[in-house]
């Protein structure tokens, strides 16, 4: 079923819509997304670019000679990758205002797959509501715990 689904940046400076028929997301470990990202793996969505809607046009940075990726320059966010001359675009996962629809399908760069972070379910798992240096700081900040 296709749906529109919305996401953007972490500061809100850039938004987008897409047109999603698919539960299908992949996780890329090459190392260029994982230099770009910080990240020991991104999760993406691949979409058609026709299939995207950006309210506001994100900035881009060229990763290298034959693609680039969308980012906010604002904030740091970044939001995708693409080849300028193809007809496609992967958006970053954890940017759409909910990625709980998304389910991984596939591993890309395997070659630079980091074994040790694939099954961490047996590893403990803390809530970051319940650590209370955390809420305490939020609370003497903001008042409130972040959405």
């Amino acid at each position: 079923m296709v749906e529109t689904m919305t996401g953007g940046c972490q500061c809100g400076r850039i938004r987008y819509a897409a047109e999603v028929g698919s539960d299908e997301a992949y996780l890329c470990h090459c190392r260029m997304c994982q230099r770009a990202t910080g990240g020991v793996s991104v999760a993406f969505v691949n979409l058609k670019k026709s299939a995207v809607r950006w309210a506001r046009e994100p900035d881009y940075y060229a990763s290298s000679p034959i693609a680039r990726r969308p980012f906010c320059s604002a904030c740091g966010t970044p939001l995708g990758f693409e080849y300028p001359d193809g007809d496609n675009i992967d958006l970053t996962v954890g940017s759409f205002d909910d990625p709980s629809r998304f389910r991984p399908a596939h591993h890309f760069g395997a070659e630079s797959l980091h074994e040790a972070w694939i099954d961490t379910r047996d590893l403990p798992r803390y809530r970051t509501d319940e650590h209370k240096p955390l809420v305490d700081r939020w609370m003497k900040t903001v008042g409130k715990l972040p959405d």
